[in-house]
């Protein structure tokens, strides 16, 4: 990730991470709402405005990685091969997240404790909803740039609606099988035919709506 980067920004993106892991780390130990931004800044050895600069809200202290999701999901579908869809890019990029067990790919050792915490929190719950619908935002310019739709055009707006309902699915399944004990191992197995399932099921669906415009 920081491969071409100059120094400066380097340096920026590392105390971004590290605020965000002591601030991860204290949320998860004591419950979101039971630390404050001080007793991160102090534990981070950074000030209070200093950690604002970086999160100018306190919820984005545990969801960090949404940023990099949009930028995943923006960069797949831009640089997707000539005559691909760019829902088959999205499900190309998922699929490649669980195989190279990305963080983001919804699968492994020590989710369900993070999920617990935002679980535990109106305001983390309140702002994972936030989240995810500025990325269906995302979604759907990205789908009304790559078919030349118009502004007013409901289709790229279905099929951003579709991809999220799918993915948000298909997380959400292997996310209470974590919860309820299920392996690691066995969660990520079933988790992959379930996404090709359901991504199967949006191909289908922005078929039959593109033939129908």
């Amino acid at each position: 990730m920081t491969d071409g980067m100059g120094l400066r920004e380097r340096k920026k993106r590392q105390t971004a991470q590290l605020i965000s892991d002591v601030a991860s780390a204290l949320f998860i130990q004591r419950g979101f709402d039971n630390v404050t931004v001080a007793e991160i800044a102090e534990a981070t050895g950074v000030s209070t405005k200093t950690v604002f600069n970086y999160f100018p809200r306190k919820e984005d202290l545990f969801l960090d990685r949404f940023p990099e999701a949009v930028d995943l999901m923006t960069k797949a579908v831009l640089e997707r091969p000539e005559g691909e869809e760019p829902e088959a890019a999205l499900r190309r990029l998922f699929l490649g997240l669980l195989e190279r067990r990305h963080p983001l790919a919804g699968v492994g050792p020590g989710y369900e404790r993070f999920w617990r915490v935002v679980a535990e929190s109106p305001a983390l719950r309140a702002r994972a909803r936030e989240l995810a619908e500025e990325t269906e935002d995302v979604l759907a310019g990205l789908f009304a740039e790559a078919w030349g739709a118009a502004a007013a055009d409901p289709l790229p707006r279905m099929a951003a609606a579709l991809v999220a309902a799918a993915y948000r699915t298909v997380y959400l399944t292997g996310l209470r099988r974590l919860l309820a004990g299920d392996s690691v191992e066995t969660v990520l197995s079933d988790h992959v035919a379930l996404l090709n399932h359901a991504f199967d099921a949006v191909d289908q669906a922005l078929a039959s709506l593109r033939n129908a415009t």
